[in-house]
């Protein structure tokens, strides 16, 4: 078995926001020459995420609506204790929670092996600095 790593950056503008990487992700399982196996892609951040889903744009839309209803943002301390040791992201930490850490996607004959509208995504909770993204192939 091989095995092949990379890291990729985003630095996200905005507090909140959501990036297709799927094309990012196949280029590093071309990169591999893994025919078979798994990518495993991992926020490397608390406060971001990876998640599979569609790359519709009201539905992203409608993500952040939903997340900011379950975990709005407040910098002051008094809804997030978290925000008690200076910090002001306790609302991306739960978004986090909710959106998750990690993907696992099939490697079938080099390619992800995934439904048809299926897309791979860093979610960004508490943005506007860089953060990485772990991509490790494994595989034959």
């Amino acid at each position: 078995m091989k095995s092949h790593t990379e890291y990729l950056t985003f630095n996200v503008p905005a507090r909140m926001g959501f990036v297709n990487i799927t094309s990012q992700v196949e280029d590093a399982v071309r990169a591999s020459g893994i025919r078979e196996g798994l990518v495993l892609v991992n926020a490397m951040h608390i406060t971001a995420s990876v998640f599979i889903n569609d790359d519709e744009p009201g539905l992203h839309e409608d993500y952040k609506r939903w997340l900011e209803r379950l975990a709005p943002f407040d910098p002051s301390p008094k809804t997030y204790q978290h925000n008690r040791t200076g910090e002001d992201n306790g609302d991306a930490h739960h978004k986090r929670q909710i959106m998750g850490r990690e993907v696992v996607v099939a490697v079938t004959s080099g390619k992800l092996d995934f439904g048809p509208w299926e897309r791979i995504f860093y979610g960004e909770f508490d943005g506007r600095r860089s953060k990485r993204v772990l991509l490790k192939v494994i595989g034959e």
